[in-house]
């Protein structure tokens, strides 16, 4: 695919290949990993507004960054304007260069709670949002689907309305809300969206190989990917996009393992990992057995082990 910065507002990334914020998954040791292999961007997993201003457990920790974001992204969710607003002025969030809204989450809690993807039939919510925040003086990108189901697709409309109120870059996830994350994404209304706008747009959905990235620029018009499933199970996918040689993906492994343990302790870090394992481990010889010795792992050297046994030297680039 053509390779190229992209202007955010007054922002400018490094490549066009971004990675998608990934709930359980984009923690500050998985963004740091991507950044570390040359990502252009990466965004937090979604954060919920209510969650920041009323100081539920856990959510401030979802918004730690590393040194490698030379761009800090966080995503946010939620459905009033005001509390978006009083969200972006805290402490929490005063490090962040981007703040990203999450318009199409189409898990059932999200979206019967008004939010994510239910926001898609709200748009004169979701244009007051963008122009709250953006008055408040951050860079305000969104992401959002088609529609909510097959025949109401008002991507193109919901964009001109967000971009319009200020937003300074869309990502497109091309499909409804009822797929989830099944079927061929739509490059078409991809394409129609980037003519209808005058910011960035970003394509995602069904990006797993440097083939698909490069279909996915072609016949979107789009000005850059998003990887999302494919960069959890292969991070190196980032690598392949760009050109750039794989490192050795074990220690990569390892420094992601180790960066967890540091932060959550050696203990919880060995069961926080395992869903993250898991994906690395897809497509591995001896998958399910390795997988056993990963849930019965109990030490920074148990997991070390079976990451060198899944990832040998000579299987290393």
């Amino acid at each position: 695919m053509k390779l190229k910065s992209v202007s955010i507002g007054r922002l400018t990334t490094k490549n066009n290949v971004f990675v998608a914020p990934l709930a359980g998954f984009s923690d500050f040791a998985f963004r740091n990993v991507c950044y570390t292999l040359g990502a252009g961007l990466c965004f937090t997993e979604m954060v919920s507004v209510k969650g920041l201003i009323y100081k539920s457990r856990g959510t401030e920790d979802l918004l730690e960054t590393t040194s490698a974001e030379y761009i800090k992204a966080a995503q946010l969710f939620g459905d009033d304007p005001d509390i978006f607003v009083a969200a972006a002025k805290m402490k929490a969030l005063e490090n962040f260069d981007i703040v990203d809204l999450n318009f199409g989450c189409p898990v059932p809690k999200v979206f019967n709670n008004g939010e994510g993807s239910a926001m898609l039939a709200r748009p004169e919510l979701a244009e007051k949002i963008v122009s709250e925040l953006v008055k408040s003086g951050k860079t305000v990108t969104a992401k959002f689907r088609m529609g909510i189901e097959k025949g109401d697709n008002v991507a193109v409309e919901f964009g001109k309305r967000l971009a319009g109120a200020g937003a300074s870059m869309l990502t497109l996830h091309a499909r409804y809300k009822t797929d989830y994350y099944s079927g061929e994404p739509d490059y078409e209304t991809c394409l129609k969206l980037k003519n209808a706008v005058c910011v960035p747009v970003i394509f995602n959905g069904g990006i797993f190989s440097s083939a698909d990235a490069d279909a996915a620029m072609e016949r979107s018009g789009a000005d850059g990917v998003m990887l999302a499933r494919g960069a959890l199970r292969s991070p190196w996918l980032i690598c392949d996009i760009l050109g750039v040689p794989t490192p050795d993906k074990g220690e990569l492994i390892k420094k992601h393992f180790d960066m967890i343990c540091e932060r959550r302790g050696e203990s919880n870090a060995c069961r926080y990992f395992r869903k993250q394992m898991a994906l690395y481990l897809k497509n591995v010889s001896g998958a399910k057995k390795l997988k056993e010795k990963i849930f019965a792992a109990t030490t920074r050297e148990d997991y070390h082990a079976v990451i060198d046994e899944a990832f040998p030297s000579e299987d290393r680039r």
